[in-house]
């Protein structure tokens, strides 16, 4: 079986457009086989962006595992003086992302092929994430405490996640790593949680 957070080139492709409606705005979509939510934007992902408020101190943007792009092309419509640095490990989600961008018509996005932060060397003003939980907890864990190392002074980390899938033990690991940690939004078993030094 394919996973969304890997590579693999030979699986066939099914590739569709999905329209979405995120706070009043329009977005369309390319998806295919191979890559997360594939049928549609997952509630999780839809819950942060609704919750999410963006400031006109984020110049530096990092959509980590950003599939085929919704968060980050979100980001970049609503921060427009902002790069949005959109990272994932899997080719496809990233084929797409790129093409999602310039179906969005938004041109503030970079692109990077890497597993978690190993290929980013700079800091940003905002991390998103909805982490890859079939990855296992060992790398999520791994990504919070990178991204704590790419966070500028009084940068955030903002990330979804599950409370069935780990929501708890995510919040504990988070205040061993930020001064603060808090829930944003919580919403059919889907926690919000936005953390921060000074």
């Amino acid at each position: 079986m394919s996973h969304y957070f890997i590579n693999d080139p030979t699986l066939d492709h099914e590739l569709k457009t999905i329209d979405v409606q995120i706070k009043g705005t329009s977005f369309r979509f390319y998806t295919d086989r191979g890559v997360f939510s594939k049928s549609g934007l997952d509630f999780g992902s839809k819950l942060l962006l609704e919750t999410i408020q963006f400031s006109s101190n984020e110049k530096i943007v990092i959509d980590m595992g950003c599939g085929y792009g919704p968060m980050g092309i979100y980001a970049a419509k609503m921060c427009p003086k902002a790069i949005i640095h959109m990272v994932d490990v899997n080719e496809r989600a990233l084929d797409l992302a790129l093409k999602n961008a310039e179906l969005n018509h938004v041109n503030n996005t970079k692109f990077y092929k890497s597993h978690l932060f190993e290929e980013i060397d700079f800091k940003a003003d905002l991390i998103i994430t909805n982490p890859p939980i079939r990855a296992g907890k060992v790398t999520i864990f791994d990504l919070y405490e990178q991204a704590q190392k790419h966070l500028n002074s009084k940068g955030k980390l903002i990330l979804v996640i599950q409370k069935k899938q780990g929501a708890p033990s995510t919040f504990e690991k988070l205040k061993t790593l930020f001064k603060y940690v808090e829930i944003l939004s919580k919403d059919k078993g889907y926690w919000i949680i936005s953390s921060y030094n000074d």
